[in-house]
Parts: structure tokens; sequence; C-alpha cells
């Protein structure tokens, strides 16, 4: 086989031009850095500070890695310290476990501001201490400023004054030993006057009737006492309130000392003797007897006992920190928080008056 010189010597050159080729590209690409450089340090002199976004801050600490430290400073715009800076808050975000909260007060859950306002809605002579009672009942603790304020930016109105007059503390150290009685009175339909007595404990806001009749004699009335004093315990009590009227009579006052109680008369004309008295018959003409038309006796005997067992049972009192009174006799309720549990209500006295429970 004849070689060809003339191809040994074009072979020949072109081997000798490959390092100088890389060396012209190893050149040409130093050259460009180096006028890269030089243009970021102008823009360094026109611009007092740069701001980069996080995708810009994230782009350099990857490339960061492929420069050795010592060569940082002539390179990037930034110093080391920036760089240490922006890797601690990475780190400081990564392992941070704590959720952000604002200042002040956490917020009223969303299910408890609908329920105040249910409330309000289904109960339109409720004001916001009555509905911040039936609350506690329910074992939700809430302020009373809050109640307020979430029926004040909702535009509900405060429920209008009642008329009557003020009631102050009667004989707080004694009141567990002290029941009191007093006469209702209502009109019915045929207006024919019914007469209701009243009996209610001042310790526990129990509250109990002890008859119905259109003729509240003497007699009556002892006999009255008599029925009470055999279906109910009431040997813990000491005293016994009663104002000067001539239904209570002598035979009366008999039954109940018989009992171990000591009768007392409130001075003439002055309801505030006896004011937890007068204060529950206000609640019942406010609650009960102002919207509802008494047909009869057997009708007045009947709505009294659906109402006073709501008035026991699932009524708040403020005097017994806004507890029933079957609550305050055994313990409060255990505290839940309503934006995990649902509200039932259930209308009774033909829908005059809703009671709440937690739905089991």
């Amino acid at each position: 086989m004849i070689r060809d010189p003339v191809y040994g010597v074009r072979r020949r050159r072109r081997l000798l031009s490959l390092p100088a080729l890389l060396l012209r590209r190893s050149v040409s690409k130093e050259a460009e850095l180096l006028v890269l450089r030089h243009q970021n340090a102008v823009l360094r002199r026109q611009v007092p500070r740069v701001r980069y976004e996080p995708a810009d801050r994230l782009w350099l600490a990857a490339l960061s890695h492929l420069i050795p430290r010592s060569h940082w400073e002539r390179i990037f715009p930034i110093t080391p310290a920036t760089w240490l800076a922006w890797h601690r808050n990475l780190v400081a975000k990564k392992w941070d476990y704590s959720k952000p909260r604002r200042p002040g007060r956490p917020p009223t859950a969303a299910a408890v501001k609908a329920l105040i306002l249910r409330l309000a809605a289904e109960n339109p002579r409720w004001g916001h201490r009555r509905i911040h009672g039936e609350l506690t009942r329910l074992g939700h603790k809430i302020a009373l400023s809050t109640v307020w304020n979430i029926l004040n930016q909702a535009g509900i109105d405060p429920a209008p004054r009642r008329s009557g007059p003020t009631w102050k503390q009667f004989l707080t150290a004694q009141a567990e030993h002290i029941v009191a009685v007093d006469f209702l009175h209502v009109d019915t339909a045929s207006l024919e006057r019914l007469y209701a007595l009243i009996m209610l404990e001042h310790g526990s806001r129990r509250a109990h009737l002890l008859g119905v009749t259109a003729n509240p004699t003497g007699p009556w009335t002892a006999q009255a006492a008599r029925n009470f004093l055999m279906d109910t315990d009431i040997t813990k009590r000491r005293f016994l309130i009663r104002d000067r009227g001539g239904q209570f009579t002598d035979a009366f006052d008999a039954v109940f000392v018989d009992a171990g109680l000591r009768v007392i008369k409130s001075p003439p004309q002055a309801p505030k003797a006896n004011a937890h008295c007068e204060r529950i018959i206000g609640t019942l003409r406010r609650e009960l007897l102002d919207s509802t038309l008494i047909l009869n006796e057997r009708h007045l005997r009947r709505t009294l006992t659906r109402y006073l067992e709501h008035y026991n049972t699932a009524r708040p009192h403020r005097g017994i920190r806004q507890l029933a009174p079957s609550q305050a006799e055994t313990r409060p309720p255990t505290p839940i928080d309503l934006a995990n549990h649902r509200v039932h209500g259930r209308s009774i006295l033909g829908g005059l008056i809703n009671e709440y429970r937690i739905a089991s």
C-alpha cells in the first residue's frame, strides 16, 4: 500500500492545531467572564442597592457551591456575610413549626358567632346578658363584651329595657336558708282573674307552683302549703318571707313553723323587702304571660308548670353564675368548644320559649 505524503502532513497539522483551538476557547471564556465582571462592577456603582427575589437567591446560592469561597467577593455582587444570612434564614424557615399568630385576642369562631346571632333572631326579647348566660349554660366560656360586640356589629339593637324597680341582693349570707312566697294574678280571656301562689328558694333560685285558684282565701292558702310540704323537703331552710296580704293567715304560718321555718313578714308597701319573689313574678310576666292568652284555671296551671320546669332545668340565672338551678345543685358543665359541636334547639310552650342542648 502506497501512502500519500501530503495526507500525512495535513493530519499532523490538525493534531497540532487542536491545543491552540482549546486554548483560544479558554481565553475567550475568560475574556467573556472579565467583561461580565466589569459590567457588574459598573452596575453596582450606578445602583446603590439591588433587591433579589427568592428565585434569584436560590440560583446564586446553587452556583456558589461551584466557586471557591475566596473568589466570591470578586464574582458575586454580595458579601459572604449576606450569603450566610440567607442560609440562616432558609434553615430557620425549614425547621420553623410554630404557627404565625396575630397579636391580641384570638378571633371568635364562626360557629359561635352564628349561634349568637341565631339566639338573638329566635329570641328577640333576649339581650346580650341573656345570650351570654345561655352560652355559659351550654358549657362555652365567652366574654360578655364579646357577645355585645358581635350583636352590635351585626346591627342588632339591645333588648328593650324592662320597667320596674331595681333589685339588690337580699340577705346574701343567709340566701341558701331562705324561701319566699307571693301571689301572681292573671286575667284570662274571659276577664276572669286567677291567682297563682309561687315559692322561690333564694339559694338555688328554684321556683315552685303551690297552687292556682280564683278565690285565694286563708284556708285555701294553708291547704296549698300543706300539699306542697307533703311532696317537697325544705327542712334545710330556716326562714320564710311573705308580705302582709290577707290570704296569709296564722294557719298558713303555722304550717311552716311546724316544718322548722321562721316566718318573716315584709314591711307594708315594701316590695324590695321581697325582691327575689317580685323578680320571678316579673320574669313570668315578661317571658310568658305577656305573650300568652290564658283560657282558664287548668290552662294556667299547665302553662306555669311547664314554664317552671324550664326555669329550674334550662334557664340560666345571673345570681348563680349563669347556670340553671339544676346545674348549680350538681356541678357546672364541662367547658367545650362550640365550633366542634352541634347545638340543637327545642321549642316549648308552642314556640314561645326555646331550649338548647349540645348534640350527643
